[in-house]
């Protein structure tokens, strides 16, 4: 059996692959509410065979979204259409996951095949809050720090979230800590300025992160697994780095986090990223072996040979895929076969299962 066709477990929840469908914003949501693209895109990513898929970055508050597209999770009359797709995924023996987030400073935009650019007051954009009043443009309108009464609220929504999440039918849970959004701003100096006790030191500048996975796990049950994805660099010396990731990761494990999810990058627009095939799983590596943490790997991982390299060679425990399942929704099954492993088709596509 190849590595990317192993069973992985954590907690009580079982993978039966270690192929994961990365949360991809689709901004086609209306006012945080799924439809029918929802359903679709997603549910055909778990007929294709993947271990787990988790749904896009969900806003938490609807000042946290990215756009006015974006999907959220802030009442209860959103639950149903996420319900309808947790409870699809897992009929097809796939794990429904969802991602938790706030875009911070990086909200109010327009999607971005409508130009990616800030969303101004009179057309329907919204305050923007961020750690400290630091626009992530230059020249873009300034965020609002957020004050304790802020902070608190932060706090009471993801928990909610993390709530309505359950009732919803997911059973992964991941915090969205990475890619210059809102839990980033505060983890990285290059976006954190404040003197009080959310700033400052490292130890501050993780505080509200620690923060809310310690109410989250509160609320959502020890039988399910609740992971964090990271930037686990800024890609700048003088911004966050690899030592405060593994640092922070070894806090969070003793808050009740069960895997790190490794990206990098997106606290500021110029910095210089080396992409290239496979370029965060030295992150992902060194994660995993300085904490024992679980990790995944994301990014530019686009082949079965390349991904079960990366397993065999302890460099992380699970692959997490975006652009190529858009590409190939059904690359699990594909991949199975490149690597000489016999998996189960869908009874409904048995007969065009190569033989």
């Amino acid at each position: 059996m190849a590595h990317l066709f192993s069973p992985f477990r954590l907690r009580s929840v079982e993978l039966k692959n270690r192929i994961v469908v990365s949360p991809m914003c689709e901004y086609s949501a209306v006012n945080g509410y799924t439809n029918d693209w929802h359903l679709v895109h997603l549910g055909s990513r778990a007929v294709g065979g993947a271990g787990a898929v988790i749904v896009e970055a969900t806003a938490v508050n609807p000042q946290g979204r990215i756009t006015p597209d974006d999907l959220g999770l802030w009442e209860e009359g959103q639950i149903e259409g996420l319900e309808r797709i947790t409870r699809f995924i897992a009929a097809q023996g796939c794990v429904p996951g969802i991602q938790l987030a706030h875009a911070g400073r990086k909200a109010s935009r327009t999607s971005p095949w409508k130009g990616d650019r800030l969303l101004d007051p009179t057309e329907g954009g919204w305050t923007m809050v961020s750690a400290s009043a630091l626009s992530f443009r230059d020249g873009e309108r300034l965020p609002v720090a957020l004050d304790a009464q802020g902070i608190a609220k932060i706090k009471e929504d993801f928990v909610r979230g993390a709530r309505f999440a359950l009732a919803a039918g997911f059973k992964l849970l991941e915090v969205h800590a990475a890619h210059g959004y809102l839990f980033h701003q505060f983890l990285s100096p290059l976006s954190n300025q404040r003197t009080d006790d959310y700033g400052g030191s490292l130890d501050n500048r993780i505080r509200l992160l620690c923060e809310v996975v310690e109410a989250i796990r509160g609320v959502w049950p020890d039988t399910h697994p609740l992971w964090v994805r990271l930037s686990v660099t800024d890609w700048d010396p003088t911004g966050w780095t690899p030592e405060d990731s593994v640092y922070l990761s070894q806090r969070l494990r003793g808050l009740g986090v069960d895997l790190i999810d490794c990206s990098s990058g997106g606290i500021l627009p110029h910095i210089r990223i080396p992409l290239g095939p496979g370029y965060q799983v030295p992150l992902a590596e060194t994660v995993r072996r300085e904490t024992g943490l679980p990790t995944a790997a994301v990014g530019l991982i686009t082949g079965a040979a390349q991904a079960e390299g990366i397993l065999e060679e302890g460099k992380a425990d699970l692959i997490l895929l975006a652009r190529q399942m858009l590409r190939d929704p059904y690359f699990p099954l594909h991949a199975a076969r490149e690597l000489g492993v016999d998996i189960p088709w869908p009874s409904q596509y048995e007969r065009a299962k190569p033989k």
